[in-house]
């Protein structure tokens, strides 16, 4: 058989034929070489870290940063959201005991077209890995500044809960904050995001940027006292229900909170979101404030 004016190896022809890129060269030679003579080849020193590093280094340099942003942008996104509060995958004991990864079919879709997003399988979790992979060590609160060379959408902050971050971003141009720990998943013992709430709003924020806070809201009582507490939205994981049901599944379980908020403003007395006020909740803080008058 010839391909390209080349005569082919008539047992592997159409495995041949196949090969369309160096690494699959690589993949053949794998299955076709003794085990020992593969390993002498490809195999690294002790820990490998340098043998991996050699090629996950180029695919950094790939401006999927860019070409995501131009996507969102196409599609009609509002905003920019830059997540702070993953530098590292968290250690979900969970994914490792299951060595959760992706099936062979399915990618994460934001990457769908750019060749990344592949989660390998690992002995531990494979999530984990492929954000260890991806980690540069460069990044400042100055990617903000350079996020918004690249787009002219708002940039927003999300995976702050201390006040003194909100300064530091509001100083480098968010036009945002998204309060969230990443829903307890990434480090253990960190306070809710609902007790750090009023703090941030009033101390530093301020009225100069909204805030909007995720994690934990399962009720529509919870979204009126974060609302109380100054929040200018809440975000709600939608996952269940959109496994459960689809687009139909999400629109029921937002429309359960719609309804459980209504409920909630019209027994305290309040016909608009503008009239719920600090004054309809009490916090530990408060009752802690109370009990030292006494």
């Amino acid at each position: 058989m010839k391909l390209v004016g080349l005569r082919l190896p008539g047992p592997n022809c159409r495995e041949m034929a196949l090969v369309t890129n160096v690494c699959e060269y690589e993949e053949l030679a794998k299955h076709k070489l003794p085990k020992m003579v593969y390993d002498f080849y490809a195999a690294g020193a002790e820990d490998q870290w340098t043998l991996r590093e050699n090629s996950e280094a180029f695919s950094r340099i790939l401006n999927l940063v860019q070409q995501l942003i131009q996507r969102a942008e196409k599609a009609g996104y509002k905003a920019i959201v830059l997540t702070v509060d993953a530098p590292w995958l968290g250690r979900r004991e969970a994914d490792v005991k299951n060595r959760f990864t992706l099936p062979q079919n399915v990618m994460l879709k934001i990457f769908e077209g750019l060749d990344q997003g592949k989660i390998d399988e690992t002995n531990g979790s494979g999530l984990a890995a492929y954000v260890a992979s991806q980690i540069d060590r460069s990044f400042s609160w100055k990617d903000i500044n350079w996020l918004q060379t690249v787009t002219s959408l708002p940039v927003l902050v999300k995976g702050i809960i201390t006040a003194q971050d909100t300064r530091i971003a509001i100083e480098y141009g968010a036009a945002g904050i998204i309060m969230s720990n990443h829903g307890g998943r990434q480090l253990d013992y960190l306070p809710a995001t609902i007790s750090c709430l009023e703090e941030l709003c009033h101390m530093e924020a301020n009225g100069r940027v909204p805030v909007f806070i995720d994690s934990g809201f399962r009720r529509g009582t919870d979204v009126f006292k974060a609302l109380a507490l100054g929040a200018s939205g809440i975000g709600r994981p939608v996952l269940f229900s959109l496994a459960i049901d689809g687009e139909a599944g999400v629109r029921n379980a937002l429309r359960m909170l719609r309804d459980e908020l209504e409920i909630t403003m019209a027994l305290s007395g309040c016909t608009s979101v503008k009239e719920i006020t600090r004054g309809h909740v009490v916090t530990e803080s408060d009752r802690i404030r109370r009990c030292s008058r006494l």
